[in-house]
C-alpha cells in the first residue's frame, strides 16, 4: 500500500483539497441533546389551623403548603375543596367555612414544577365544622303594668279602669285577666280596659285587679276607688184614701224613721182627689201633721207639708231628705 502522504502528493492537486475538506467535515464532533432526566416529584407537607371550627363562629380556616422542587424548579399551586370559599393563592390560603352545615370538608393542594414527567404531589387538610350550641332560652320579664282608676265614680254610673304596659320580654303578646272586688265587669274582659257596673255600691270600694299573662310569670297590677254616699232623698213610704187608724199606723212608723236620722228631714206631700170638697186637703193635712207633733213627738221644724195638685184619687207621699240633700219636688 501506498503511504497517505505518498498517496496524497500522487493525486492532483484539486482532488486533494476535495479530500482535505470531506476529511474536515467528516471530522467534526456532534452536538449532544440535552435530555432532562426525571429527579422525582416535589416534597410537600400541608398543615391547617384550626381543624375544627363552629360555623356560627369565626369559621376561617389557615392551610398552608411546605413544599421543595427537587430540581430546583419554581413551584405551582393549586388549591380545592368541597365546601366553604378560598381566598389567596400560592403555598397559603384562607379557608372560609362561614355558614357550613355540619360536617368534615376536605381542602386539597396540588403542587408541580411545570416538568411533564408526571412530578405532581397532593395533599390533603380534613376540617371538621360542628353545630352550634341552642341560644339560650330569653329571660322572661315582666313588663311595667299599670292600672288607672275613673278621676270621679258615682253610684249607678258605670266606671273604666285601663291598663297601661312598656317594656318586659320582647315579642310577647299579653294576655288579660281582670277581675273586681265589687260590681259586675259588664264588658272589656280580656282587653286592657274594663266597664264595671256600680249599681248599689254607695259606700263600697271596687277594686279592680289585673292578672297580665304571657310572661311566664305573673305580672299583677291593681286600682281601687270608692263609690261615695251620695245623700239624696228617698221616698218612705206611700198610701191612698185608707182608714184613719190605717194612716195612724203609717205616720207611725215614719215618725219612728224620722227619730232614728237626727240630721234628716221629712217632706210630706198631699194629693187630693179632684173631687175632694172645699179645704179638705188642708184638714187632712193638720191632721197629719198634729198626729206626728202631738202623738208621735216629732218637732213641727223637722218635716214640711205640702198641698200638691189634685189627682183622681188621693195620693200621700212621705219622704226622707238627709242632711245636705236636695228635697224632693211633688210630681206632676
Amino acid at each position: 500500500m501506498m503511504p497517505r502522504k505518498s498517496f496524497l502528493f500522487g493525486l492532483a492537486p484539486a482532488l486533494v483539497m476535495a479530500v482535505l475538506v470531506f476529511a474536515s467535515v467528516d471530522a467534526k464532533p456532534k452536538k449532544k441533546r440535552n435530555v432532562e432526566r426525571a429527579s422525582g416529584p416535589p416534597t410537600l407537607t400541608l398543615a391547617a389551623e384550626p381543624t375544627t371550627v363552629r360555623a356560627c363562629d369565626d369559621a376561617r380556616v389557615q392551610l398552608m403548603a411546605r413544599a421543595s422542587s427537587a430540581a430546583g424548579r419554581p413551584l405551582r399551586y393549586k388549591w380545592t375543596t368541597n365546601g366553604g370559599r378560598l381566598s389567596g393563592q400560592g403555598a397559603g390560603t384562607t379557608w372560609d367555612l362561614s355558614g357550613a352545615q355540619p360536617g368534615i370538608y376536605q381542602a386539597v393542594v396540588e403542587v408541580d414544577d411545570g416538568r411533564y414527567l408526571d412530578c405532581v404531589a397532593f395533599s390533603s387538610a380534613s376540617i371538621v365544622v360542628a353545630d352550634c350550641p341552642p341560644p339560650p332560652p330569653l329571660a322572661r320579664v315582666c313588663p311595667n303594668v299599670s292600672v288607672s282608676c275613673p278621676d270621679a265614680a258615682s253610684e249607678g254610673q258605670p266606671a273604666t279602669f285601663s291598663a297601661t304596659i312598656s317594656g318586659g320580654s320582647g315579642g310577647t303578646r299579653p294576655t288579660y285577666n281582670w277581675t273586681v272586688s265589687a260590681g259586675r265587669i259588664t264588658s272589656g274582659q280580656g282587653t286592657s280596659s274594663i266597664t264595671v257596673d256600680t249599681a248599689g255600691l254607695a259606700g263600697q270600694t271596687i277594686r279592680a285587679d289585673l292578672e297580665l299573662g304571657g310572661y311566664g310569670m305573673r305580672c299583677p297590677a291593681t286600682c281601687a276607688i270608692s263609690i261615695p254616699v251620695v245623700n239624696k232623698p228617698r221616698k218612705f213610704d206611700e198610701y191612698y184614701d185608707i182608714a184613719r187608724n190605717d194612716e195612724k199606723a203609717r205616720l207611725d212608723n215614719y215618725a219612728i224613721q224620722l227619730q232614728g236620722e237626727p240630721g234628716s228631714h221629712g217632706y210630706i206631700f198631699v194629693y187630693p182627689s179632684s173631687k175632694a170638697r172645699a179645704n179638705e186637703a188642708q184638714a187632712r193635712a193638720r191632721r197629719i201633721s198634729d198626729y206626728l207633733v202631738n202623738s208621735r213627738g216629732i218637732d213641727a221644724s223637722r218635716f214640711t207639708l205640702t198641698i200638691a195638685a189634685a189627682r183622681e184619687d188621693w195620693l200621700f207621699e212621705l219622704w226622707i231628705v238627709p242632711a245636705g240633700a236636695t228635697p224632693p219636688t211633688p210630681s206632676r
